[in-house]
């Protein structure tokens, strides 16, 4: 099997989560991509983050309908902080083997030496670094010396249609009284506009 894992807050979901998950899916012929909503991720720690129950409920109307698409909570349910490395060990522990592609925007990829046992990560799984529009963004070679010539080579990259959205522009124009309609799929809007999320 090969299975896309996509990780992030989710917080909400929005087109260009969606389209990346796609592009990823056909292109690389992933069986599945799923859907992996942080529970308490390091990087993001006291920034407000809505609760889980909400983003992995945005999650399952985005994706309802996609029998490639599959929301795991297996994140969200973990105590403590959430390490991305400990997900692809559990995963591949679970089944070593199934092919695991860890998906992640281009412009994530200058970070993953900050991330904790990078050259682990990418011994577990391939990542696949996408463009996503925008840009210039790292290139695996540039980031070999941090984490390794040998880890750094299993770095793909791929490229999709470019969409300049992102979860906080979305919370903002809530905030905002601004419409969000297009960024997100309607019942995500509808979600957030019944639930009065992002009006703070």
């Amino acid at each position: 099997m090969r299975l896309g894992l996509y990780g992030g807050t989710f917080d909400p979901v929005h087109l260009g989560h969606l389209l990346l998950a796609e592009q990823c899916r056909e292109q690389l012929n992933l069986d599945e991509v799923w859907f992996l909503p942080t529970g308490n991720p390091p990087h993001k720690q006291g920034s407000g983050i809505s609760p889980a129950k909400a983003r992995v409920e945005m999650l399952e109307i985005a994706t309802a309908g996609h029998r490639g698409f599959i929301v795991n909570e297996m994140e969200v349910e973990r105590e403590g902080t959430t390490f991305t490395v400990d997900t692809l060990q559990q995963l591949h522990d679970e089944d070593p083997d199934r092919a695991l592609f860890f998906l992640i925007g281009a412009d994530s990829l200058s970070d993953l030496p900050t991330w904790r046992e990078p050259g682990r990560i990418v011994q577990l799984a391939t990542v696949v670094a996408v463009n996503r529009g925008g840009g210039p963004y790292a290139e695996p070679g540039q980031i070999a010396d941090a984490i390794g010539s040998e880890a750094a080579a299993r770095i793909e990259t791929l490229s999709m249609p470019g969409i300049e959205i992102s979860s906080r522009e979305i919370r903002r124009c809530v905030g905002d009284q601004k419409s969000i309609r297009y960024m997100t799929p309607r019942g995500v809007e509808a979600y957030i506009e019944q639930n009065k999320m992002y009006r703070e």
